[in-house]
C-alpha cells in the first residue's frame, strides 16, 4: 500500500508500541464513553414513569415507533461521539490530509468496511486498525442493548401488544 500522503506533510512520529499505547488508550475511552452512554439511556427507561409507560406502550404505534426512533438516535450519537475522537485524533497527529478526510477514514475504519480510497500514515496504521477492533465490538453490544430495549416493548410474553 503506497502513502498518498505528501513528502513534506506534518505527520507526528511514533513507533510500534507507542502505537499500541494511543490505540489502547483511545478504545478505553471509547469503552467508558459507550458504556456510561449505555447507562445513562438503559436509566432513563428504567425510570418509574418509563416503567409505567413501557407497560401501556404499543410497539406498532407511531409513540412505540417514535420512541424506537430516539433510542436508535441516542445509541447512534454515541457512535458518533467515538468516531469523531478518532477523527480528531487523526488530524492532529497529521496522519491524513484534512480533518474531512481524517472524519471519513475513521468511520469506515469503525464501522469496519474498510474502503482502501483513503490512506492513513504508515505511522498510524495500527491505530486504524484498533479504532476497526473497537468498533465492532461497539456496535454489537449497541445492537444487543438494542434488541433488549426492543424485548421490553413486546412485553414479558414476547408478543406485541
Amino acid at each position: 500500500m503506497t502513502n498518498s500522503l505528501p513528502d513534506n506533510a506534518q505527520v507526528i512520529s511514533a513507533t510500534f508500541n507507542q502505537q499500541l499505547l494511543i490505540g489502547a488508550a483511545m478504545i478505553a475511552v471509547c469503552v467508558v464513553i459507550h458504556g456510561m452512554g449505555l447507562f445513562t439511556i438503559q436509566r432513563v427507561l428504567s425510570g418509574e414513569q418509563m416503567t409505567e409507560r413501557f407497560e401501556k406502550l404499543r410497539p406498532l404505534s407511531v409513540t412505540g415507533a417514535g420512541f424506537t426512533l430516539i433510542a436508535v438516535f441516542a445509541i447512534i450519537f454515541l457512535h458518533f461521539v467515538e468516531i469523531w475522537l478518532f477523527a480528531f485524533l487523526y488530524n492532529y497527529l497529521g496522519a491524513l490530509h484534512s480533518f474531512s478526510e481524517a472524519l471519513y477514514f475513521s468511520t469506515i475504519s469503525y464501522a469496519t468496511i474498510g474502503y482502501s480510497d483513503a490512506s492513513i500514515h504508515n505511522e498510524w496504521r495500527m491505530v486504524a486498525a484498533l479504532e476497526g477492533v473497537v468498533g465492532i465490538i461497539l456496535l454489537g453490544w449497541s445492537t444487543a442493548f438494542f434488541v433488549r430495549i426492543l424485548g421490553r416493548l413486546e412485553g414479558e410474553d414476547g408478543k406485541l401488544r
